[in-house]
């Protein structure tokens, strides 16, 4: 199933005709299980972190990139933009 999370987060972001813009996590969760979506959210949560950490996926609070390791409440993923600074890569010395 974190397959097919991922790919509907992919999908529906590359769906989007302009650059910078976003999904909700209820619209991944919905594009892989309408019937069901709610149960989703928290693996969607999991799946856009680990993305984020990667660097392949942005999440937004209040329309500003966040840290995936410490971000609360509601979020937007969205893809990397030029001006977006790299994901946190640990303790920095």
């Amino acid at each position: 199933m974190s397959a097919d999370v991922e790919t509907a987060i992919f999908d529906l972001l590359n769906a989007r005709i302009a650059p910078g813009k976003s999904v909700s996590p209820e619209e991944v969760a919905r594009a892989v299980d309408p019937e069901g979506w709610r149960r989703l959210l928290g693996q969607v949560r999991a799946i856009a972190r680990g993305l984020a950490r990667q660097g392949k996926l942005v999440i937004l609070r209040h329309n500003k990139p966040a840290d995936p390791e410490t971000f609360k409440g509601v979020y937007r993923l969205r893809l990397p933009m030029p001006r977006d600074a790299p994901p946190p890569q640990g303790d920095a010395p």
